[in-house]
């Protein structure tokens, strides 16, 4: 029978079936649904927010669609240098992070929040 063990600070160790579990470990009555959520005051912790860090092209655009935002980002794309009107429309995946990204939400006026709940939203198309 599979035992579930975390350590000292309630992060998970495993289940361990007729291994014996690291020294120190704490046996908790089950696995958590992700490997990340830690064992506290009896309980898992809530799942981790993920926000992608990329999304593929296609996912970004239907996003902006969605959003209202096509004609708008479209319409700022075209007032930009030719790097990024290359970029805008050739690549297959967009990043979070980088910069050329950052540089058009800060146009738009989006918060750090914001930007995570778009790329959230359009990593489910």
């Amino acid at each position: 029978m599979t035992k579930f063990f975390v350590d000292g600070n309630g992060v998970y160790l495993g289940g361990f079936d007729g291994a014996e579990p690291p020294e120190g470990a704490i046996e908790v009555p089950e696995a958590p649904e992700d490997a990340r959520q830690v064992w506290q005051n009896g309980a898992w912790s809530a799942l981790p927010d993920l926000v992608p860090a990329s999304v593929s092209a296609r996912q970004f655009k239907l996003q902006l669609l969605a959003s209202g935002l096509l004609d708008e980002v479209e319409g700022w794309i075209s007032a930009q240098p030719l790097a990024v009107k290359i970029a805008y429309d050739n690549s297959g995946y967009f990043v979070r992070d980088e910069p050329m990204m950052q540089a058009g939400f800060t146009a738009l006026g989006f918060a750090a929040e914001q930007i995570d709940d778009f790329f959230t939203a359009a990593a489910l198309l």
